[in-house]
């Protein structure tokens, strides 16, 4: 596994952070916006200079959103032990999500729209699988190559996608995640949605003011159990499932509809019943319309919904990441045997009396079900198992 995100550049420092409770979200320092200082963000405090050294990334056109990528990626494959045959065998597929991709140039993109001629640097940038494509160009990979954008979900999907590719037999090994950094194209975007706080946000409080977006990416490897020989494993993956509740562009189905069955599909995939689940690492948003719908979806499919919590109160709301940086900690949940509190709760929904685990503990997990619900109502779940 590699992630980067607000809390740390590695699993190890993200894990650490989770485990003390510490929270990533301040005002922009790094990024030119007018919202800099009223709307804070999951910002990672490594400039896109900074990155481009580190990681010897210096091509035309490179984005930040390629180099969190990169970083997340390289960790990935270390951590993997990958040779660079593997890498390049038609056997590793690569599946990328997100939802800005080189967007995040968004003023680059506007001057260059405006070009008769021809444009700048980051004019190969703007396509959504540009990121995907740069890490496929990089290690000169040669298996199955997509990239996916559902919105919020994309990582999620991705990971779904890399499991049934190589449970079909046309692939041995993926290598899945996602990643999304901050642009004035999604800031501006969900402000005029009206759903960014302008605190921290209060996931599943009854006071929740809306979201925090943040930047990040995230990556894992997943391979067919007869070619890992005697690799580091973390966790298995059991259960996925996308649903589309169809109910609106940008908002949940009141019912719940869409994550009740992407969790009750994850469930029947894996063959479990509820009350196998330690432990959910919900969507949690932190806006009004997500947590009552996710927590009335919970108490639908479980008669005493599991302790759950969302770390997106440590990191903000990374989009497209999202799925495959929690999916990262629901792991970590799993191979260390504990579970990490969820921020910034004081009152549970009124409705629902929900609340997330507001303390790290020490605790027996078998599985731990990961959620990321999308726009459009595209909704998935994810269940890793102990080994």
């Amino acid at each position: 596994m590699g992630v980067i995100s607000a809390i740390g550049n590695t699993v190890a420092e993200n894990r650490l952070a989770l485990s003390e409770a510490r929270c990533g979200i301040s005002a922009l320092t790094l990024f030119a916006t007018k919202y800099a200082d009223s709307r804070p963000c999951g910002e990672i405090k490594l400039s896109t200079d900074d990155l481009s050294l580190q990681l010897n990334a210096n091509e035309p056109g490179i984005t930040r959103t390629s180099l969190l990528a990169l970083h997340a990626f390289e960790e990935a494959i270390r951590d993997g032990q990958l040779s660079p045959a593997q890498l390049t065998d038609a056997d590793t597929a690569l599946i990328g999500g997100t939802t800005v991709g080189g967007m995040c140039l968004t003023d680059e993109l506007y001057q260059d729209a405006q070009q008769i001629e021809s444009g700048s640097e980051y004019i190969n940038s703007y396509d959504c699988s540009s990121v995907t494509m740069y890490l496929q160009q990089r290690y000169k990979m040669n298996g199955i190559i997509n990239t996916i954008n559902t919105a919020c979900s994309s990582a999620a999907n991705a990971i779904m996608y890399g499991a049934r590719l190589i449970k079909a037999g046309l692939a041995k090994r993926a290598i899945v995640g996602g990643v999304d950094s901050l642009a004035k194209f999604t800031i501006n975007g969900f402000n005029a949605l009206h759903i960014l706080s302008p605190e921290i946000c209060t996931p599943f409080d009854e006071g929740r003011k809306g979201l925090n977006l943040g930047e990040g990416a995230a990556f894992i490897i997943l391979e067919k159990e007869e070619v890992v020989g005697n690799k580091k494993l973390y966790a298995e993956i059991t259960g996925y499932y996308n649903s589309n509740d169809a109910y609106h562009p940008s908002s949940l189905s009141d019912a719940g509809d869409g994550p009740f069955l992407a969790m009750n599909g994850a469930l029947q995939t894996a063959r479990l019943s509820p009350g196998s689940i330690g432990f959910i690492n919900a969507h949690g948003t932190g806006t009004e319309n997500n947590d009552l719908v996710e927590s009335r979806a919970m108490l639908k499919l479980f008669n005493q919904p599991p302790p759950f919590a969302s770390t997106k109160s440590n990191v903000g709301h990374t989009l497209g990441a999202a799925g495959a940086i929690e999916a990262v900690y629901s792991i970590l949940n799993l191979h260390h045997q504990e579970i990490y509190p969820g921020l910034n709760c004081k009152t549970p929904i009124s409705e629902t009396n929900l609340k997330p685990v507001d303390r790290y503990k020490k605790i027996s997990l078998q599985h731990v079900m990961s959620n990321s619900f999308g726009f459009g109502g595209n909704c998935t779940s994810l269940i890793f198992s102990k080994c």
